[in-house]
């Protein structure tokens, strides 16, 4: 079967700043390679023969860098947001999507099967999938616990909380395009809210190996360690 894939490419990355003055964060070398071209090696690998890459900022260099995806065994096309739409409302601009496709951020390094989340959205028949991860985080401060008399009833020193984030890894079918508007800024979080609102909300399948988004400079360091280090388990 052949796979379709669109990775969004077109944000500022304005959190990884200021290394991203220069280039746009897709671009950011993990190792010798672009974070994007890691992503783009992962889904050739796992059968995915077309990638529509959604561009706005510093689009011209992605394009120059990637072409039409010869190179790499792959065919590339591009979407140009002419403002920014956000994660969601670029689908709308590309006019040949099929019954189902992959969607994710063209900045996330991690070891997830792509082949096996597409067949696993196709099976279950899903409007949308997720692929989430649990984070944990750990609070910097002594927490207090207050009653309503104003007495300390509790104590938790830099507590840990655990949450299941969504990684920017998404499976949909085409039947989300009848609810994203046209020429609007609308996010993953609109498309959420909007499904649970029409009582079919998004699956979620929960990644237990390896997740990172590069968006903050601790985490693309952390990312460029650990893709050194195995990256047998990101490159096949």
């Amino acid at each position: 079967m052949s796979k379709r894939a669109v990775i969004l490419a077109g944000g500022k990355g304005t959190r990884l700043r200021p290394y991203t003055w220069v280039l746009p964060k897709p671009l950011m070398p993990i190792g010798e390679f672009p974070i994007l071209e890691v992503i783009i090696r992962q889904l050739v690998h796992y059968g995915f023969s077309h990638i529509t890459i959604s561009v706005n900022h510093q689009a011209e260099l992605i394009k120059a860098f990637f072409g039409d995806g010869t190179k790499m065994g792959i065919t590339i096309d591009y979407c140009m947001e002419d403002k920014p739409l956000s994660t969601m409302g670029p689908l709308k601009l590309i006019k040949d999507l099929p019954e189902n496709f992959l969607i994710m951020n063209g900045d996330v390094l991690t070891d997830v099967n792509f082949g096996e989340f597409y067949d696993f959205h196709v099976s279950q028949n899903n409007i949308f999938t997720v692929s989430s991860f649990v984070r944990e985080h750990i609070n910097d401060y002594g927490v207090l616990i207050v009653g309503d008399n104003k007495k300390l009833s509790d104590f938790k020193e830099k507590p840990k909380t655990k949450f299941e984030v969504s990684m920017g890894v998404y499976m949909a079918n085409k039947g989300i395009l009848d609810i994203i508007p046209v020429d609007t800024f609308y996010g993953f979080d609109n498309l959420m809210l909007d499904l649970i609102k029409i009582k079919n909300p998004a699956s979620v399948k929960t990644h237990e190996s390896y997740w990172l988004d590069i968006g903050r400079p601790d985490d693309y360091h952390v990312a460029i360690e650990k893709f050194e280090t195995e990256r047998d388990v990101f490159l096949k």
